[in-house]
């Protein structure tokens, strides 16, 4: 009989994922802090819940994709948490972007109740949750790993067990290092070919396929010169991630110039209450310095 899959967050991310999960045929449970994201699920096919604990006392495999750290520990250990009411056996797998450390704390914690616990922070953006297609980073133990492997390719493409439990969080902070200096790259090479004269449509077609090419210049680029800041990961989630990843490099000594500087430029958009916007956005500050913006010729 096919296991019943809780899914907690259904945010920019967390509703394409369970869309797909629907559409795999997995009967799926749904709780989220604003009620009206469970009613729109719902007509979608979920079931929505009272609580965390009232999915998990219903459900065999309960996926959590929320915000932060502190918000991962509410809903897993929390009064209301998953742990509240988990049945034995179960497995709990994060795919929210948080601290490893946490990560091996909660994963103790919830193996003192005989609970199982995954780490799979995802990348891929929003246009990937969708699509189905998202890049999955696991950490966890294999035998965990295989039993959540199809409800992992139900929501993504490349899905990789990187090791123990936190390792999965380790390598989505490695991603989003990339990621961030990839658009940091990207953002000057726009400027650089507007203040240069070029068409900038065709010089991202022109570079997107080679060397130079990057997920970002191909798929950020193209919003930047239209001015379409909507987002596939906002910029203050982003800082988040950044927050983490810089905490990281600290602790283990490692040097990210670039990184930190992204992490900076992203703050004086936050400043300027842009941090709801596209990651993407990260050209605006860029352009304050240069006192002109990239822009498509109409």
């Amino acid at each position: 009989m096919p296991e019943k899959i809780g899914f907690i967050g259904l945010g920019i991310m967390g509703r394409g994922m369970t869309r797909n999960l629907l559409k795999a045929g997995f009967e799926v449970y749904v709780w989220n802090r604003t009620a009206a994201r469970m009613d729109e699920l719902a007509a979608d096919g979920a079931k929505p819940t009272s609580s965390p604990a009232d999915l998990a006392a219903q459900c065999d495999i309960i996926i959590t994709c929320v915000s932060d750290t502190p918000d991962v520990e509410q809903v897993i250990l929390g009064d209301s948490g998953v742990i509240q009411g988990v049945k034995s056996g179960a497995l709990v797998i994060d795919m929210s972007t948080i601290s490893p450390k946490a990560t091996r704390d909660i994963a103790a914690k919830l193996a003192e109740n005989t609970i199982a616990m995954l780490d799979a922070p995802t990348s891929g953006g929003s246009e990937g949750a969708a699509k189905g297609t998202l890049s999955i980073m696991v950490g966890g133990e294999a035998a965990a790993f295989e039993r959540a492997l199809p409800v992992f390719q139900a929501m993504g493409k490349t899905i990789t067990h990187m090791g123990a439990i936190g390792s999965g969080q380790m390598t989505k902070l490695v991603n989003q290092a990339l990621v961030v200096v990839n658009m940091l790259a990207a953002a000057e090479a726009l400027l650089l070919a507007q203040a240069g004269g070029l068409d900038l449509e065709k010089t991202i077609q022109a570079i997107g396929s080679g060397a130079a090419g990057s997920w970002m210049w191909n798929n950020r680029g193209p919003q930047v010169i239209v001015r379409d800041w909507r987002p596939g990961f906002t910029i203050d989630l982003q800082q988040k991630d950044l927050r983490l990843v810089l905490e990281s490099a600290q602790e283990l000594g490692v040097p990210m110039l670039a990184t930190s500087m992204v992490s900076m430029l992203y703050r004086t958009l936050q400043a300027q209450g842009l941090g709801s916007e596209g990651n993407h956005g990260l050209v605006k500050a860029l352009e304050h310095l240069a006192g002109f913006e990239v822009k498509k010729s109409l």
